[in-house]
């Protein structure tokens, strides 16, 4: 990975730390995305150490805001000139219903459109870097969603585990609808189950309190798969897959539903100020 550059959202904790760690052991340029600058110095620090690599960069924005979001790419794109690899990590499960400053479901904002919109973004940088690759963290909880299309802002039921599965579902959707888009160039797309990692994320998708803290061979496994597909080059030229444990595996049916990842990508663009 040397010479490479890669943006982790959500990497100054958990899984996307892990990855982060990963990636800078290669030899790589890592920037990491993180909404609090207080919490991702300390991270950018403990990354620099456990990686032996001083090439690690913060960039910080809230990713629940469009604006922000759209700083993000501009900041990112004055600062650095290519971009090798793209990892949305970052998601959230609020236990109770909020609304973003753009009048948004948060789940929906953060663990959807924020992949939706930095990835469309910066897709001009990854073209320009080509071969590039773009991962997207999903869940295996994808598998038991359903999209009700009259109500993504789940204005009219909010439950917080259904709505994550519900968002992670859009990740795979998402992928795939991306792949197409992006045939014939090199730049490659695919989607990822982590693995059952005890971290804050998954306490909050149980609905209850953190008991313990994930252990760092925990959450390093969780991380594998990122990782793997981040740099490996048995993927590189694999596009519009899912994996589990660096297997490919069939996602949920309704995955493979064109009309449905259409009709998300459209609503999508809509909400984020984007041209289909």
């Amino acid at each position: 990975m040397n010479g490479k550059t890669c943006l982790i959202t959500g990497g100054n904790a958990g899984i996307g730390k892990a990855t982060a760690v990963g990636l800078a052991k290669m030899g790589a340029h890592v920037i990491i995305v993180a909404r609090s600058s207080v919490r991702g110095e300390l991270a950018l620090a403990d990354i620099r150490r456990a990686s032996g690599n001083d090439g690690v960069d913060l960039l910080v924005a809230d990713l629940s805001s469009q604006k922000q979001i759209r700083q993000l790419a501009a900041d990112f794109q004055q600062r650095f000139s290519r971009l090798d690899v793209l990892v949305n990590n970052a998601g959230i499960i609020p236990q109770r219903r909020q609304v973003t400053e753009d009048g948004l479901e948060m789940q929906f904002a953060v663990n959807h459109l924020a992949y939706f919109l930095l990835t469309n973004l910066l897709l001009d940088v990854l073209q320009a870097s080509a071969p590039a690759r773009i991962v997207n963290v999903s869940s295996m909880v994808h598998g038991w969603a359903s999209l009700d299309f009259t109500d993504l802002q789940h204005e009219r039921r909010y439950d917080p585990s259904n709505v994550y599965a519900q968002t992670k579902l859009m990740n795979v959707l998402f992928t795939y609808e991306l792949a197409r888009r992006l045939a014939g160039t090199a730049v490659t797309v695919n989607c990822l189950h982590p693995g059952v990692v005890g971290t804050k994320l998954y306490a909050n998708y149980m609905g209850r309190s953190q008991t313990h803290d994930a252990s760092n061979s925990e959450i390093n496994q969780g991380a594998q798969t990122s990782i793997y597909l981040a740099s490996s080059p048995d993927v590189a030229d694999v596009t519009g897959a899912y994996f589990v444990n660096k297997q490919t595996k069939r996602s949920t049916a309704v995955s493979y539903d064109k009309g449905m990842a259409r009709k998300l990508w459209d609503i999508s663009a809509k909400l984020t100020g984007l041209p289909a």
